[in-house]
């Protein structure tokens, strides 16, 4: 068993890691309960009446991508915690996260394949590999490194998909050639968005475990590692943003209370003025695939990250303001069992959807899901609080833990 004494936790990374898991699940919910590209477009899949809309645009809006990102920054600060500490203790680090980073993408891949498509651990796993060697770097070339790649990532993404909406002008054109035509048909095919690709994904969802687990075996083997190529730009630098804002002292508290909502309001109104306006366009052109595509995939990059961070300071400013509070408390508990809320999440969410489950998969419309959402928020803050009352960990953490130091760890609290 372990004998280390514990080191002091930080309430501000605790809560903020709690926001982020319990955010995460008001967009991974459409994923959950609907086929992919609902994702997308209301249009495609979940409804365009006037509450369906309403609910996308908020979500696209204020949540999409922000709550992920607030996940990923705070998956490089607790990196950079965990080396830190490591350190402290007179151990090897690299050996320390390597031997993590390795059964994190164990309990991805084991993720992604038995319970839901939409791992996102693997991909951590993956891309805090890579961070590890940016680790010894200053917060500022870190920010500077960051910024780099995420505008090369930008900048791609735009172009890649912007050539989309070029093919789909040369095909309306009059007196557009067949070939142009079918190119155009081949694209909208492809991004899984007819319905006869549609109906197919929910009647493979509403059937049993083994053939969710053998069609992904067949057709999407490669899954995890696909996800790791498109996402690494947009991954790494937020993770590098988290890494820089943990050495500057943004996230351990130790800004003033004017920095972190002047820094909140700031980053945070400007990324939401950009994206009502592109929700509006997108409202106004009833929802047109291609523009959706752009809109989700490159459009939305720049404001997602600048709301992502507006959203950290805000939050922190929030958590020292109500650290004395039994919410924030709560809230705190949930993001330090945070692994085991997000799988547990996963496993809940695909029984109530799945047809091994309840088999409730395609048949909730979209703003019907987030009373499930708050059930799951429910559960989460309820569970986790009275749990870390008499363990040290969540029990994935435990295991995870356990697992990367090859020995089992302390458990019940002296």
């Amino acid at each position: 068993m372990s004998t280390k004494s514990s080191s002091p936790r930080y309430l501000e990374l605790d809560a903020l890691r709690g926001f982020a898991v319990m955010g995460i699940l008001l967009m991974n919910i459409v994923g959950f309960s609907m086929p992919e590209m609902a994702y997308v477009s209301p249009a495609i899949y979940g409804g365009t009446d006037t509450p369906d809309i309403l609910v996308w645009a908020l979500s696209f809006i204020f949540v999409d991508g922000k709550m992920r990102g607030l996940f990923t920054i705070m998956f490089g600060a607790s990196m950079m915690l965990i080396i830190e500490r490591a350190q402290q203790n007179g151990e090897n680090p690299a050996k320390v996260h390597f031997s993590r980073m390795a059964w994190l993408a164990i309990f991805g891949l084991a993720h992604f394949f038995f319970l839901w498509a939409g791992d996102i651990l693997f991909l951590y796993a993956a891309v805090g590999c890579i961070a590890y060697f940016l680790s010894g770097l200053t917060a500022e070339d870190l920010f500077r490194r960051a910024l780099l790649i995420s505008s090369i990532g930008f900048i791609g993404y735009s172009v890649i998909f912007g050539s989309l909406l070029y093919q789909q002008y040369q095909a309306s054109l009059p007196g557009a050639s067949a070939a142009a035509i079918e190119n155009l048909a081949q694209i909208l095919a492809d991004f899984g968005s007819g319905p006869g690709v549609i109906a197919a994904d929910i009647a493979l969802h509403q059937s049993g475990f083994t053939a969710i687990f053998l069609d992904k075996v067949q057709n999407d083997l490669f899954g995890p590692i696909i996800l790791l190529a498109y996402n690494l730009a947009e991954t790494l630098p937020l993770m590098m943003i988290g890494m820089a804002l943990y050495k500057n002292g943004f996230f351990t508290g130790q800004w003033s209370a004017a920095d972190y909502r002047r820094w909140g309001v700031r980053l945070t109104a400007i990324g939401m003025v950009i994206l009502i306006a592109i929700a509006l366009g997108l409202i106004h052109r009833d929802f047109d695939m291609l523009l959706m595509l752009n809109a989700s995939y490159a459009w939305t990059w720049p404001s997602q990250l600048l709301m992502t961070v507006g959203y950290a300071a805000l939050l922190i400013g929030l958590i020292r303001k109500g650290g004395a509070s039994s919410w924030i408390s709560r809230v705190a508990a949930v993001g330090r069992v945070a692994f085991t809320n997000y799988l547990g999440t996963s496993l809940l969410m695909t029984f109530l959807f799945y047809g091994w489950g309840l088999g409730l998969y395609g048949s909730v419309g979209r703003a019907e899901l987030y009373l499930f959402v708050a059930g799951a928020w429910a559960l989460m803050l309820l569970w986790s609080k009275p749990w870390l009352n008499h363990f040290r960990y969540g029990p994935l953490e435990w295991l995870w833990r356990s697992l990367a130091r090859g020995k089992l760890q302390a458990m019940r609290l002296s």
